[in-house]
């Protein structure tokens, strides 16, 4: 048994991997393909709306998908509960959306920001409407039917905004590609996954999931508001060659991290779920999942570290090489987000969100003081600020672990510690073969190729076990 979930969460992670990554690598090839067919200042106005779109998105999950994955028995009046009340949600979030968008355009002094706010918004309701669909995905691990939807939709919105581009629709384009992309999957969705709401609305549901899902809901809202508060607090400090710099070097750092982890923990939650009740196969699925993340993500976080630079002058152009020691920062304060989201996760496992909110606010009191302290010294200081808090981030999540589980952070440490020693000697030796190499990309490639070597070697010299248990998945998968 434990070895058939191990191989179905495996086959969950692979393909959850596969419909993240192929969705973003095609949404990366076809903006690219839209920047060469639509001024920087479209592109400028959705991301001006960007951050009133993705709080409003926030409210139209509420964490309630969450809540009905936690939940043991679950009936089908709790997926019909969650479904009306979401999309009642959704309907809510666009009409405020709708009313505030003449003080959006007014706010940005961007009067065509009115209707693009309007129409844009209607996405809201139409990604409320499949919340369901992706949960019962979670739920039965079948990550395949999500990837399938997301790739078809993917590739035929974004060439519906290609070509609409390239007749001189300007940001309408962008609009077309949004709308249709979350039609598409929203529909995909209802025929791959086969459920549609019942005549079973529950209030006693409701209000089950309600304690549940509210304070997940508060504290993504809060973490919504506090990722954003960085690009608007330097915007109003510094120049926009500034943001420019620290924008792409943040997505450039989560970007590996953040997606990998949200793979991983998407594709076990519901296994750890069924553990619930079983605090002894709870903590050993959790040190499993912990070690095996963190095998995954620090080399990939350390590689980028030591390869910023040739990395950034080979994909960006030499144009962007003053933003390398931010991205070098960075992604150094991105190597613990492995052990912040398994920590999360784990409250959410268990049923408390009322630590979970707790923790979230007091990491955000912090984050922010951390923010207040540094603005003023410049973006060196910002981004170490941000080392400081991930840090600290990661301290106070594992205590309320430790509450929770009796899991405690030197106990995490330990376990880590030999993944993290390989990590930073495969980086060390790394950056060693690439000072004596003078061309970008070649650095990149004996870089590469000398980290991935020193990683394997003495991940089997010390017998790191995720190393092993990786491989064995892996083949596993591929021979099924």
């Amino acid at each position: 048994m434990a070895k058939f979930k191990l191989n179905r969460t495996a086959s969950g992670v692979v393909w959850s991997a596969v419909e993240r990554f192929s969705v973003q690598a095609i949404q990366f090839i076809m903006n690219v393909i839209l920047a060469r067919l639509i001024a920087p200042s479209d592109f400028g106005l959705i991301a001006m709306l960007n951050v009133f779109i993705v709080i409003a998105q926030t409210f139209v999950d509420s964490g309630f998908s969450n809540a009905l994955i936690q939940k043991k028995d679950k009936t089908e009046s709790d997926y019909t509960t969650v479904f009306i009340f979401n999309v009642f949600v959704s309907i809510l979030a666009y009409l405020i959306l709708f009313f505030a968008a003449p003080i959006i355009a007014s706010f940005y002094h961007e009067e065509s920001l009115c209707l693009l706010c309007r129409v844009v918004g209607l996405s809201l309701i139409i990604q409320g409407l499949s919340v369901i669909q992706i949960a019962k995905v979670s739920i039965d691990l079948n990550f395949k039917a999500l990837a399938k939807s997301s790739l078809v939709s993917v590739i035929i919105s974004g060439l519906l905004g290609v070509s609409t581009a390239y007749l001189g629709y300007g940001v309408w384009a962008l609009v077309i590609q949004i709308l249709s992309n979350a039609l598409l999957n929203t529909i995909l969705l209802f025929i791959l996954v086969k459920w549609f709401p019942k005549d079973q609305f529950s209030l006693t549901s409701l209000k089950t999931m309600f304690s549940f899902g509210s304070k997940l809901l508060v504290s993504g809202l809060l973490h919504t508001i506090y990722t954003n508060l960085y690009s608007l607090v330097i915007g109003r400090k510094y120049s926009s060659t500034d943001v420019g710099y620290y924008n792409q070097s943040n997505v450039i750092a989560r970007f590996p991290s953040v997606s990998l982890m949200a793979v991983i923990t998407r594709a076990i939650y519901p296994v750890q779920c069924e553990l619930l009740d079983d605090d002894l196969a709870l903590r050993t699925s959790f040190y499993n999942y912990l070690t095996l993340s963190c095998f995954i993500v620090f080399p990939i976080m350390f590689f980028l570290t030591v390869s910023a630079e040739p990395l950034v002058a080979v994909v960006l152009t030499e144009n962007w090489i003053p933003s390398v020691p931010y991205l070098q920062l960075l992604c150094i304060a991105n190597v613990f987000n492995a052990v912040i989201a398994n920590n999360n996760q784990i409250l959410k496992v268990k049923g408390r969100t009322d630590l979970y909110l707790q923790a979230e606010i007091l990491k955000k009191i912090v984050g922010v003081s951390i923010l207040v302290a540094t603005i003023r010294y410049g973006l060196i200081y910002i981004c170490l600020g941000i080392i400081i808090y991930n840090i600290l981030d990661m301290v106070i999540i594992c205590l309320y672990t430790k509450i929770t589980v009796s899991i405690g952070i030197w106990d995490q440490l330990k376990h880590i510690f030999p993944i993290l020693t390989t990590s930073v000697v495969a980086a060390s030796i790394s950056i060693i073969m690439m000072s004596f190499i003078t061309s970008y990309l070649f650095q990149i490639i004996i870089g590469g190729v000398t980290y991935l070597f020193v990683y394997v070697i003495l991940s089997k010299f010390f017998k790191v076990k995720e190393y092993d248990l990786l491989t064995k998945l892996m083949s596993n998968i591929l021979t099924r």
